[in-house]
C-alpha cells in the first residue's frame, strides 16, 4: 500500500498521507515519498494548488516512534535532516498555495507540517497537540518558528511546555487556523478552497507567498523593496492583463497561471 496517495484534478494536486492504522504517522518511506511528490508539484505547470490531508481518522500523529527506537532505523538526526526539515522547506518554497485539510488529530510534527502550509482548515472534531514535551523532546518541523508567529509567544510557549491538546474551536480562536468546517461538510468545503485557489492567478499567489516568507526577517525598508520587485513581476504576467481586461469588460476573468 502506498504511504502517500496522489491524484491531480482540475489543477489541484490532492495528496493524502496514507497510514491510517498509524494515524498517518511518518516513517522514512512516507517522508521521502511526500518529498518526491512535492517536487513534482513544484515543476508541473498543470498543478496550480495543493491539497494535503490524511486518510482515516487522523491527519498526522507525527513521527512513528517505532522507527525512532529501531536500532536499524535512520536515527533522530537523519529523521530531522532528511525527513521533516526538507518537507517543511518544500512547503514554504513551493510557489503554489498549499491547503492543509486537517481531518483529525494533528500531533507533533503532524501539527507543525500543517502550520507550514498556506491555508489551514480543519474538521470541527479535529485537535492539535505539541506532544514533544510529553516524551522529553522539543518541537521540531519548524514549530518553534511558525507557532509563535501564528498565536503569539505566550500561548505558543505554554502549549509547547505543557503539551495541552487544543480543540479545533480553540485553535481557530487562537489564530492557528483559517476556518473550521463541520465534519459532514469538511471534505466538500475544504476541497472547494483548493479548487478556488487553482483557478486564481498562480504566479501572483507564488509572489505573495515569497513576500510573506521574507516578512518574518526583513525590516520595513527591505520588505518595501521586495514588494516593489515582486509587483513588477506580477504586473508583467498574462494573468494580470487578463484580470484588468476582465474588470474593465465586467466579465469573469479566466486565469491560466501564466
Amino acid at each position: 500500500m502506498d504511504s502517500i496517495l496522489f491524484t491531480i484534478e482540475s489543477g489541484v494536486a490532492f495528496i493524502t498521507m496514507n497510514r491510517p492504522d498509524k494515524l498517518n504517522s511518518f516513517n522514512r518511506a512516507m517522508a521521502l515519498q511526500l518529498q518526491t511528490i512535492l517536487d513534482q508539484c513544484a515543476i508541473d505547470e498543470n498543478i496550480r494548488a495543493i491539497y494535503l490531508t490524511g486518510a482515516g481518522k487522523g491527519f498526522c500523529a507525527g513521527q512513528d516512534l517505532a522507527e525512532v527506537v529501531d536500532p536499524e532505523g535512520p536515527g533522530m538526526q537523519r529523521i530531522l535532516s532528511e525527513h521533516y526539515n526538507p518537507i517543511v522547506q518544500r512547503l514554504r518554497d513551493i510557489a503554489k498555495p498549499v491547503v492543509a485539510a486537517v481531518n483529525g488529530v494533528a500531533a507533533g510534527a503532524g501539527a507543525n507540517i500543517a502550520f507550514a502550509c498556506d491555508v489551514v482548515v480543519s474538521k470541527s472534531s479535529a485537535s492539535f497537540i505539541q506532544a514533544f514535551s510529553k516524551i522529553g523532546l522539543i518541537p521540531d518541523s519548524g514549530g518553534t518558528y511558525t507557532l509563535p508567529r501564528l498565536i503569539g509567544f505566550q500561548r505558543a510557549s505554554a502549549l509547547m511546555l505543557l503539551g495541552d491538546k487544543v480543540t479545533a474551536a480553540d485553535a481557530l480562536q487562537m489564530g492557528m487556523l483559517y476556518k473550521v468546517f463541520e465534519d459532514e461538510s469538511f471534505e466538500t468545503e475544504s476541497k472547494k478552497l483548493a479548487l478556488q485557489l487553482a483557478q486564481m492567478p498562480t504566479k501572483a499567489l507564488g509572489y505573495i507567498k515569497e513576500a510573506l516568507n521574507a516578512s518574518a526577517t526583513n525590516d520595513i525598508t527591505a520588505q518595501l523593496a521586495l514588494e516593489d520587485g515582486l509587483q513588477q513581476k506580477a504586473a508583467a504576467t498574462a494573468d494580470f492583463k487578463e484580470g484588468v481586461d476582465a474588470f474593465l469588460a465586467k466579465r469573469a476573468p479566466q486565469y491560466k497561471g501564466q
